[in-house]
C-alpha cells in the first residue's frame, strides 16, 4: 500500500493554506509568489510570515499566478513546496500506534469533497485516510487549498485493492465500520472499539457492495431534519469526532 504523490514539488495557493503550511512547516516552503498589487492586511502578515521564517517571496504579476495551473482562484498567492518523504504504507504508519484511527473513502472523486476530508481527519487526529486508485482523486492543488495544509500533514494512500487492505487492516485488530444510511444502528447506539477504519462512499452511491460487505459494522448518522443525508466531509467528520470523543477520559 504506497502513498499518493511523487516527491516533485507541488503548487499550494490561497492565503489560508499558504500560512498554514507557511507555519506548521517552513522549511519545505521552497519559495512564494504573491501579487504585486496586493498591499492589503493578509497580504502583508503572509510577507512578515515568510520573512521571520526566512523564505524567499516574490512580488509577481497576477497572469504568472494564473500561469500556475490556468487561472483558478488562487487570492493573489502562490507557493511552491517540497513534499518530504513520509510513511510508504500502513504498517509503517501505524508502527507503534496504539489505537489507529483511519478513514477510508470508497468513491469520493471531487476535490473539493477530498480536500475536506483530508482537514476534517486531520482536525479529528485521524492517523492516515486510504482511498482505492480506481475511484479516487489525487492530491491537486485545489484538494490542497480546501484541505488548509492538512493535504500535506496527514497521509492519504491510494490502495489498488481496498477489499484485500480493509482485510489487512482486520488482521492488524482494526474495526473497520462502514457509515450506512440503511444501518439499523444509529453511530451513537453502537459500541464502537478505540482502533477504528471509518468507512465512507460517495454521496448519493454510498460504498461499493464489496466494500460493504467487509465492513464488521454498519452503523447510520441520525437525521432529525428533512434532508436525507450529509456531504460525505460532514459524515466523516461526525463519525471521526464521535470515536475521538469516545476516547477521551471523563473530566
Amino acid at each position: 500500500m504506497s502513498r499518493q504523490g511523487a516527491r516533485e514539488p507541488r503548487v499550494v495557493f490561497g492565503f489560508h493554506a499558504v500560512l498554514a503550511r507557511l507555519r506548521a512547516d517552513p522549511s519545505s516552503v521552497l519559495e512564494i509568489y504573491l501579487d504585486e498589487t496586493r498591499n492589503d492586511a493578509r497580504a502583508k502578515d503572509l510577507a512578515a510570515v515568510a520573512e521571520r521564517a526566512k523564505v524567499h517571496l516574490m512580488r509577481v504579476p497576477t497572469r504568472r499566478l494564473d500561469g500556475f495551473y490556468g487561472g483558478g482562484r488562487h487570492q493573489g498567492v502562490v507557493a511552491r513546496i517540497e513534499i518530504k518523504k513520509t510513511s510508504d504504507s500502513v504498517d509503517e504508519i501505524l508502527e507503534g500506534v496504539e489505537h489507529p484511527l483511519l478513514l477510508v473513502l470508497d468513491g469520493v472523486t471531487d476535490p473539493h469533497n477530498l480536500g475536506a476530508c483530508l482537514r476534517v481527519a486531520n482536525g479529528a487526529g485521524a492517523h492516515a485516510v486510504l482511498a482505492p486508485k480506481d475511484r479516487a482523486v489525487g492530491l491537486t492543488p485545489t484538494v490542497s487549498k480546501v484541505a488548509s495544509g492538512a493535504a500535506e500533514m496527514t497521509p492519504y494512500l491510494m490502495v489498488t485493492n481496498l477489499a484485500r487492505t480493509l482485510s489487512e487492516l482486520k488482521e492488524r485488530n482494526i474495526w473497520v465500520v462502514g457509515a450506512d444510511e440503511r444501518a439499523e444502528q444509529t453511530l451513537y447506539e453502537a459500541d464502537l472499539p478505540d482502533s477504528i477504519a471509518w468507512v465512507l462512499g460517495a454521496e448519493g452511491e454510498g460504498m461499493r457492495r464489496l466494500t460493504r460487505e467487509s465492513c464488521d459494522l454498519l452503523v447510520r448518522i441520525p437525521m432529525r431534519g428533512e434532508v436525507e443525508s450529509l456531504n460525505v466531509s460532514v459524515s466523516a467528520g461526525v463519525c471521526l469526532y464521535e470515536s475521538a470523543r469516545r476516547r477521551r477520559a471523563p473530566a
